[in-house]
C-alpha cells in the first residue's frame, strides 16, 4: 500500500523543480497520486476497508487543493503537471 523509498526518491527526482526540492506542489501532487493509485488497487480487493477509503478521500481532497494552488499560480505549470500524471481535465 505504501510507496517504497526508492520509488519515492525517483518521483522526487522526476518532478523536482530544482536540486533538493522535496516540498514543491508538483512533488507533493506526484507523491499523492502514487499513494492514491496504490490505495485504489488495495480497495479493489478489500471492498469493506472503510477506514482506508476515508484516508483515500482525504488524500484526493488534498491533491485537489494542491492542484488548485498550482493552477492559480501558473496555468501552464498546471497543464504540464496533469498531463505528466495522466489526470483528467
Amino acid at each position: 500500500m505504501s510507496i517504497t523509498q526508492e520509488r519515492k526518491q525517483a518521483l522526487i527526482a522526476e518532478y523536482a523543480l530544482k536540486a533538493g526540492d522535496t516540498g514543491s506542489p508538483e512533488v507533493q501532487v506526484a507523491l499523492l497520486t502514487e499513494r492514491i493509485n496504490n490505495l485504489t488497487e488495495h480497495l479493489r480487493t478489500n471492498i469493506k476497508d472503510h477506514h482506508s477509503r476515508r484516508g483515500l478521500l482525504k488524500m484526493v481532497g488534498l491533491r485537489r487543493r494542491l492542484l488548485t494552488y498550482v493552477k492559480d499560480q501558473s496555468q501552464e505549470r498546471y497543464q504540464t503537471l496533469i498531463k505528466r500524471l495522466n489526470l483528467r481535465k
